[in-house]
């Protein structure tokens, strides 16, 4: 016993020693590693996402047959720029739908001097997404990254060709996300963003610091008739064109579900002078005749609270959920009515663009 109390009396201190030392010498390979980083000459870049990313954006040429002047035989002539992402090893590039909507015969120009002839493999103007395929070997294809979350501030680099300039890369941060009412169906959620995008660059990738897939580049907002964005521009967000991507890929459209209805947020302020419950939810304004909603007895005025037990707070993202449902399946709404809470069960229909 004695034994152990002088062995310990003697280790302690230098248990304790040995534990200065490793601290001391942390603090110097520290205070070392940040003399490294002041003194050397290297810059905060972001070549490595660049490098990842670029290759995959290609350059997209429309082109429409015309009458010749000189003969009465029809030729191809340029008619349209634009920007698109390989996404896939079998060739698969998706773009705006307006870059093509017109397009008689597509080119595809890789960034390593390749030109290829595209099919149109689907569109979908509702989201201006729209998917081509080339036939080639070797494609570079962008990195993406399903399970990331587009923040505000998060830094990001649009990638495209404007005004046909060449591959340029403009850089700044995501300004906002769910900017909704920006298309002219006013359907999809845009990510807002403050990196350059200029008539070319439709299409083309928005990337972030990793040089994953943000999103689709897709216009500028200008605040007058002398075209000056301020700094404004939009992307359509990956995780959407990513569906839009896979349902034209198996389809050759996108098969969305339809209540038949349309909405607005229920103003909190008016729902108190009401009365009613409801102060964050949807108010019904119309019905389409003979539609899913009013088959089942929805009526014009009623205050849509749940889909399927999920609070329905925002027009778009509930059209969303909805288009989610498969065409012939039964969901569940809450609604209030007069003040009454009450279920109803919708058969969800097929939204049709056309209509």
């Amino acid at each position: 016993m004695q034994f152990k109390t002088y062995f310990f009396y003697f280790l302690k201190p230098v248990f304790w020693g040995l534990l200065f030392a490793v601290v001391l010498l942390q603090g110097v390979k520290y205070k070392q590693s940040i003399s490294d980083f002041l003194n050397n000459d290297q810059v905060m870049s972001y070549h490595d996402a660049v490098k990842k990313a670029s290759p995959a954006v290609v350059n997209i040429y429309s082109q429409q047959y015309t009458n010749s002047t000189i003969d009465t035989a029809k030729h191809l002539k340029p008619t349209g720029l634009g920007s698109g992402i390989i996404v896939s090893s079998n060739g698969y590039i998706v773009t705006n739908y307006h870059v093509i909507a017109q397009a008689d015969q597509i080119l595809i120009a890789l960034q390593d001097g390749r030109l290829f002839t595209a099919n149109i493999i689907g569109s979908d103007p509702l989201t201006d997404l729209a998917v081509l395929q080339i036939d080639g070997k070797n494609l570079p294809i962008i990195p993406q990254n399903t399970k990331y979350n587009p923040q505000v501030g998060d830094i990001v680099l649009a990638i495209g060709n404007p005004y046909n300039l060449g591959q340029t890369i403009t850089q700044g941060i995501i300004s906002a996300t769910g900017r909704n009412g920006m298309s002219s169906s006013g359907r999809q959620d845009f990510l807002q963003t403050d990196a350059a995008i200029n008539a070319g660059n439709s299409g083309g990738a928005l990337i972030n610091s990793r040089g994953e897939l943000v999103g689709i580049n897709t216009s500028e907002f200008y605040s007058n008739k002398h075209n000056v964005s301020n700094g404004i521009s939009f992307a359509i967000p990956y995780k959407l064109a990513n569906r839009i991507l896979h349902s034209l890929i198996k389809y050759g459209r996108v098969i969305r579900g339809s209540l038949g209805i349309q909405g607005k947020k229920l103003d909190p302020i008016l729902a108190r002078l009401w009365g009613l419950k409801a102060q964050d939810n949807l108010i019904v304004e119309f019905l389409a005749e003979g539609g899913p909603a009013d088959t089942a007895g929805v009526q014009k005025g009623d205050i849509l609270l749940k889909i399927n037990g999920e609070k329905a707070n925002d027009f778009v993202s509930t059209l969303d959920k909805v288009a989610e449902f498969k065409p012939g399946t039964e969901i569940t709404l809450t609604l209030l009515r007069k003040g009454d809470e009450i279920k109803l069960n919708v058969i969800v229909g097929e939204f049709d663009y056309q209509r």
